[in-house]
């Protein structure tokens, strides 16, 4: 990270050692970092849904027919961060890079309206700047037991056998090995005991435009003495998460940080809800930004020496979608 933003992790440790509910917000670079303890997230205009916390009251109905327009960039466009990337990992800086890519988007939903008729595991609206429903936890904390669930390879579910071609993809394959090891090395930083739960199983992501099936695993690991009821101190050991950047972490994000040529900003950071013992976090993907009255999609996916130009630029197009059907 850079210009990491010591004082609210400090504030986060601080609120955790006291056992006090809250909710968290982290930008990509660890850089903006918010806390809303319970009673500061009805003012905030935060709306928040999570399987472990949400603020929402009333779910709001729409009998809009939904218009969704995309405009991605052109192959070449992305070839020119993708040639980057390839170019550092063939020079060894790198073995595993996720590229992202901003994507204009039009459509007839408002922000808050796509918090409210998404489906996902996690969901957040951020005062009509940004809103993202994402299926990617980043870490759970349940009595002093860390668990996270690397995401790493998705493909269209409509295909014949598409469980068994995302299993078996050298690619894919190795790209999900790669952030396994990673974040098993992460989450050592943090606990003790840590080992692989259960290895590339297959989720369902439910979409309007197609369903795609995505490959996760579970790690685990007991939290180490010096970090109990230290949130703060704990995500700034494990941010930025590996799913969404690669590995080696510090050379691969100066990697994509050039390669890309945008700010990514609170996109692939994190957010979390803290009960007071426990912890639920998300990473930040799936994510519709605001930018003077324009929308912005932004995706991407992991590069590794065996990715494909084309492939890749599909995957990126794949993932500009909302989970309402």
């Amino acid at each position: 990270m850079f210009s990491v933003n010591y004082t609210k992790f400090i504030e986060m440790d601080e609120l955790s050692l006291q056992k006090v509910p809250f909710f968290f917000i982290i930008d990509f670079l660890g850089e903006k970092v918010e806390t809303y303890q319970e009673s500061e997230i009805e003012k905030s205009g935060l709306l928040i849904d999570f399987q472990s916390f949400s603020n929402i009251k009333n779910k709001q109905e729409s009998n809009k027919k939904i218009e969704w327009k995309s405009f991605p960039e052109t192959l070449e466009s992305f070839k020119s961060g993708f040639d980057k990337v390839q170019k550092n990992i063939r020079l060894g800086n790198s073995y595993l890079a996720n590229y992202t890519r901003k994507t204009r988007i039009e459509t007839n939903l408002t922000l808050k309206e796509i918090f409210y008729h998404s489906q996902a595991k996690y969901k957040v609206f951020y005062k009509d700047f940004f809103v993202f429903f994402s299926p990617e936890t980043f870490v759970k904390i349940i009595d002093g037991k860390i668990f996270t669930y690397p995401m790493k390879g998705t493909i269209d579910a409509s295909l014949e056998n598409a469980a068994e071609i995302l299993r078996n993809d050298k690619k894919e394959k190795a790209e999900h090995y790669t952030v396994v090891d990673l974040l098993r090395n992460d989450l050592s930083m943090v606990a003790n005991d840590v080992k692989v739960d259960q290895f590339q199983q297959i989720d369902l992501i439910k979409t309007r435009q197609k369903d795609l099936l995505a490959m996760s695993s579970e790690i685990s690991g007991y939290i180490k003495p010096e970090f109990n009821n230290k949130i703060g101190s704990l995500m700034m050991n494990l941010l930025p998460a590996g799913s969404i950047l690669g590995a080696p972490k510090p050379k691969t994000l100066e990697i994509i940080l050039d390669a890309e040529g945008y700010d990514r900003g609170y996109y692939t950071g994190v957010c979390g809800w803290f009960d007071g013992k426990n912890l639920d976090s998300c990473v930040m993907i799936r994510f519709i930004e605001k930018e003077n009255d324009t929308l912005y999609f932004k995706s991407g996916g992991g590069i590794t020496h065996m990715s494909k130009l084309e492939d890749e630029y599909q995957e990126m197009k794949n993932k500009i979608y909302v989970p309402i059907h």
